[in-house]
């Protein structure tokens, strides 16, 4: 399933994008009659050219052809109705919510929020916090009940302790008791940072909200930023079928390193983390708090100078060594200030930038603030505080109150906001002042609806996204109902497949052997002569290594050719190889056995076969689709298409 979701993101990069301007269209192709246009065809085309890996997909018509595949499946997503499922609708109308603040705030941000990222930079919280989970969107109620519970919660957390409190309460649904590590701005959401940032060590904050629902914080340790660090590692998972276990291998490993043999050489020899072997096991840089491995981080942390190697300790993915490639602070502020300035316009960080999207909503849709408020004033009465205050059935209000671009508002719309505002149980105060106040969040709101409505006529770049993620989401439970779960679930589909396909799935040729590795040759020359007498590996080791040495290594098992201890050109014969130069250091090889190709049970490929059908059944439904739907090309179209993308 997780490859299949891989499959439609990657899909959905190729196909973003899908509004475009009302002038000059050309139609392309028609599904059913409903057009797509060449100006959406070539943006999409252009756009993500260098994305595209397989260049079979960068020639246009093969380009077309997928683009015409997902145009099918979003057609069949309608007319099975996926777009009207209430998940489908609420999904996307939170997605729309959460995209548009990302849109609606103003991208002018003050020097101070600037300064404060980058002042909160310079250090690393370290935090534990409790979670009362809340939906966004819940009721009142609900929130009182999050509250409260929050609220006792940090009564009981500061009696108690955390770790009783968590052990009692922590689900991982509803309640949360975490500890987070360290961590720096950006890492988490702006009200929990500015929490855990505030919050003195050792004491836990007041509760305070996010979009996750109410939190406490405990600020344990705050510290320096200790910047990046890029490392390279060597990792052995400590589930080996070998006869000598993963701590003695890298203890073995570790002597090597120390003994001046190359870290990279002994990565790509014998590291189990088969994403940064064939890289000497050098890894991304990364800061606190990115990776998910606390005590590797730590651990790599801790490293002073380059080259500098940890001891082997072991972490929750299995045994390591660590060896330190570089290591940077924090950038200067100038050099730092231009991506600060872009990130922050993503965060909503202040209530500054709110007062700056309404100044600058006010200037954009020529709206005048000022209003006769004098006809809401006389019709207020002090049920107003007690919340039972209704609209006296005199009052018409069809007089307009407030234009904003295109739409007219009554003075009957503040009415009845005012009888909405009843709910916030606000504090008493004149009714000119009441009257004042409401009408400023009346305004307010209206303008943020206003622009929110009109935002994806007004925004294109959101008009994409918002269109991708539309169709991406209808493209996703299509796929979800008609290939990945029902081919999942069709067993006897499933087995007739494998029947059919046998020969696809199999074990390459094998060889159970005994793979011996050293920097020194003179010494794989003994192991050589060793191994020929047929000497046992421990009597080789006990020959040849010691308690301060390790000249010889070695791995048994059953491998694959291929296998990265394996050389090149290795004579799959039984008995001892010659001397090869392998990954910068000597190895010599007795083969036990060589086991030729066979192969697999519908048990040991059910993986793979689960995939293939699923490829299959997609292809036999495309073609379906094709026919049932009825696809024009547009020639005279294509070819200009094809002459402006030369």
């Amino acid at each position: 399933m997780k490859m299949n979701f891989l499959h439609v993101t990657l899909t959905l990069l190729l196909l973003l994008g899908f509004h475009v301007n009302a002038q000059n269209k050309t139609v392309l192709f028609t599904v059913d009659g409903e057009p797509v246009y060449t100006n959406e065809f070539k943006r999409v085309y252009s756009k993500n050219l260098d994305l595209v890996k397989d260049d079979s997909q960068k020639d246009i018509d093969n380009y077309l052809n997928l683009f015409v595949n997902y145009k099918l499946k979003i057609a069949e997503a309608k007319a099975l109705g996926l777009d009207q499922k209430p998940s489908y609708l609420r999904e996307f109308q939170n997605y729309k919510n959460q995209l548009s603040k990302n849109y609606l705030n103003d991208n002018k941000v003050t020097d101070q929020l600037i300064e404060e990222a980058y002042n909160r930079l310079q250090k690393e919280v370290d935090a534990n916090h409790i979670l009362v989970r809340i939906d966004e969107n819940a009721s009142p109620q609900d929130t009182l009940l999050a509250y409260q519970e929050i609220q006792k919660l940090r009564g009981r957390v500061m009696d108690e302790g955390f770790e009783a409190v968590k052990k009692d309460i922590h689900n991982g649904r509803t309640l949360f008791a975490e500890e987070l590590g360290y961590f720096t701005a950006f890492k988490m959401v702006y009200p929990f940072e500015n929490a855990a940032f505030n919050t003195p060590v050792g004491e836990w904050s007041q509760p305070f909200r996010t979009q996750f629902g109410y939190h406490i914080v405990w600020t344990k340790d705050k510290r320096d930023n200790r910047g990046e660090v890029t490392v390279a590692h060597i990792m052995l998972t400590d589930d080996e079928k070998d006869e000598q276990s993963a701590k003695d291998r890298i203890e073995e490993i570790y002597k090597r390193v120390k003994q001046g043999e190359d870290f990279a050489a002994l990565a790509k020899q014998f590291s189990d983390d088969k994403s940064s072997s064939a890289n000497g096991g050098k890894l991304n840089t990364f800061s606190a708090g990115q990776l998910s491995s606390k005590i590797f981080e730590e651990q790599a942390f801790a490293l002073q100078n380059v080259n500098d190697i940890t001891k082997p300790f072991k972490s929750e993915f299995g045994y390591h060594i660590i060896k330190l490639l570089e290591k940077n602070g924090i950038k200067p502020f100038k050099t730092l200030e231009p991506e600060l300035r872009n990130r922050i316009k993503r965060d909503s960080r202040s209530k500054v930038i709110e007062d700056k999207r309404i100044e600058k909503l006010i200037k954009q849709y020529n709206v005048s603030t000022e209003a006769n408020l004098t006809p809401f004033v006389k019709i207020l009465n002090d049920d107003f505080f007690a919340s039972s205050w209704k609209i006296p059935s005199n009052f018409k209000g069809n007089d307009a109150l407030l234009k904003i671009g295109e739409k007219t508002i009554y003075q009957r719309d503040f009415a009845d906001f005012l009888v909405k505002s009843q709910r916030r149980r606000q504090a008493k105060k004149s009714f000119d002042k009441l009257v004042e106040d409401n009408y400023k969040v009346f305004v307010e709101s209206n303008l943020k609806a206003y622009q929110e409505d009109n935002l994806e006529n007004e925004n294109e770049d959101y008009a994409q996204i918002l269109s991708e993620y539309r169709d991406g989401l209808l493209l996703f439970d299509l796929m979800e109902t008609e290939i990945w779960n029902a081919a999942k679930q069709d067993s006897v589909g499933l087995q007739e497949y494998y029947l059919l396909n046998k020969d696809k799935y199999y074990y390459d040729t094998r060889v159970d052997a005994i793979v011996a590795s050293s920097a020194k040759k003179n010494i794989i020359k003994r192991v050589e002569k060793l191994l020929e007498n047929n000497k046992t590996i421990d009597v080789i080791k006990n020959g040849l290594n010691s308690d301060t040495e390790i000249n010889v290594s070695f791995i048994v098992d059953t491998l694959d050719i291929n296998h990265q201890a394996l050389p090149k050109g290795l004579n799959l014969s039984t008995g001892v190889s010659k001397i090869y130069k392998h990954n910068d250091a000597y190895t010599v090889i007795k083969i036990k056995e060589v086991l030729p190709k066979m192969s697999k049970t519908f048990a040991e490929s059910k993986g793979n076969v689960i995939s293939d059908f699923q490829e299959q059944k997609e292809q036999d439904w495309l073609a379906d689709l094709s026919k049932k739907y009825k696809v024009i090309i547009n020639q005279d179209a294509l070819k200009q298409v094809k002459e402006e993308l030369k």
